[in-house]
């Protein structure tokens, strides 16, 4: 029954009520009020903010998947590149950090809003400001709206000390849980998948160095928690009231230290690596180490760096439960990242809300996997002599006759 509501309900779901009944009536469908309760319930209109971010992208194709009409707030349209080709989908130019904004802009029969925003790689000072700023202008635009429920992304903050980060992280929640609309906030730590930052991070690492001399906070503890699972509590939390003005962890089935999830993800690729941690660097210095050796912006790095010093564990709770959710593990999210990168199927990058040119939107689609942790650069040359003498030369490269340079690094 639950498929045949399916079906039916993709095809009526764009019909009004009197529609519905006629059209039932006539197919002499038995249980029609099913149908009709089924297209009230599932299909919604949802305002998604941050949809040219990572995590926005990613959602936007799920949420038309399911039958959702999804109206996606971007700052700028020329930047927004819509990855699907579907009616369900409008897209309005807005900025939540304008002095004053417009209401009218926005369609007041809104059921659910996602809050998907942040400014951690836009600032090192003033980030807080700009996200106190832009929750605030959200909560004042939501509530001249029909919504009944906002669903917030945050990051895990049941540590006594938190990073600037995870305070402005709190302090957006604090601001959008004074609204008159519900709120349920979902706090993850380090997410796992192809083309998130954390991700990205790690892959540069490993794959780059293989002896790293790194930071005490390698020590610090996480719960990794994959994308796909992200993506699922996201979905699954929509219109559940019993998750209304709550607040949740979610997080994978492991604790691990970042040094275990650097190790872990070299076993996946089957490469090995010697990590030896020091007292001495401060997190400038551990910025800068991470902005050299790995793809990330130095603001995003220093902002990192802030958060990775505190251990960011989920507390108990019963919402994967609830609502049916198995979280995977990390190596399991680091083999599904992988194969969707060599696939060249990335949905979407931390870098793509950085992005300033169109043109530019889909960089990572063209982003080439080294293999056994190194990249592949083949050069070719014409020569006159004879292949067989030129081939034993080749052989004849290394051992007694020596390489071209730094020979003593070679023997190491």
């Amino acid at each position: 029954m639950n498929l045949f509501l399916i079906i039916y309900g993709k095809i009526l779901h764009k019909l009004n009520f009197l529609e519905i009944t006629l059209f039932l009536s006539l197919c002499r469908i038995k249980y029609y009020y099913l149908f009709i309760e089924s297209y009230y319930e599932v299909y919604m209109k949802i305002l998604l903010t941050g949809a040219t971010g990572y995590i926005g992208k990613r959602l936007l194709p799920i949420l038309v998947e399911n039958g959702h009409e999804v109206i996606c707030i971007v700052r700028d349209k020329s930047r927004f590149s819509v990855p699907i080709n579907s009616t369900l989908i409008s897209v309005i130019e807005f900025d939540f950090l304008s002095d004053s904004i417009n209401t009218d802009l926005i369609p007041k029969d809104i059921d659910v809003a996602y809050y998907l925003m942040h400014s951690m790689s836009a600032s090192i000072e003033n980030f807080i400001n700009l996200e106190s700023k832009t929750a605030l202008n959200f909560r004042k635009l939501i509530e001249t709206t029909h919504a009944k429920q906002i669903i917030y992304l945050s990051g895990i903050v049941n540590n006594d000390k938190l990073s600037k980060h995870l305070k402005s992280r709190k302090n957006v929640e604090d601001i959008l849980a004074e609204s008159s609309v519900a709120l349920t906030t979902l706090r993850a730590g380090i997410i796992v998948g192809s083309g998130s930052a954390s991700f990205e991070i790690i892959r540069d690492l490993v794959e780059k160095l293989p002896l790293m001399i790194t930071p005490k906070w390698l020590h610090s503890k996480c719960q990794p928690i994959a994308i796909r699972d992200v993506i699922s509590f996201l979905t699954s939390v929509i219109d559940r009231k019993d998750t209304f003005n709550k607040s949740f962890d979610i997080g994978g089935p492991e604790v691990l230290t970042y040094k275990e999830m650097l190790l872990q993800y070299a076993e996946v690729r089957k490469l090995k690596r010697l990590i030896i941690t020091v007292p001495v660097m401060s997190p400038r210095i551990s910025s800068y180490w991470l902005y050299f050796i790995s793809s990330t912006t130095f603001k995003l790095a220093l902002n990192l760096v802030d958060s990775l010093k505190i251990d960011v564990i989920c507390n108990d709770n019963s919402l994967a439960e609830l609502l049916n959710i198995k979280p995977i593990s990390y190596k399991k999210a680091v083999e599904y990242a992988f194969d969707k990168i060599e696939q060249n199927s990335i949905v979407s990058s931390w870098k793509d809300a950085l992005i300033t040119s169109s043109d530019l939107s889909k960089v990572s689609q063209f982003i080439n996997i080294p293999e056994f942790g190194c990249f592949i650069d083949a050069q070719s040359v014409k020569i006159n002599s004879d292949p067989e003498i030129a081939l034993e030369r080749i052989w004849g490269i290394g051992g007694k006759n020596g390489w071209y340079y730094a020979n003593f690094l070679w023997a190491i």
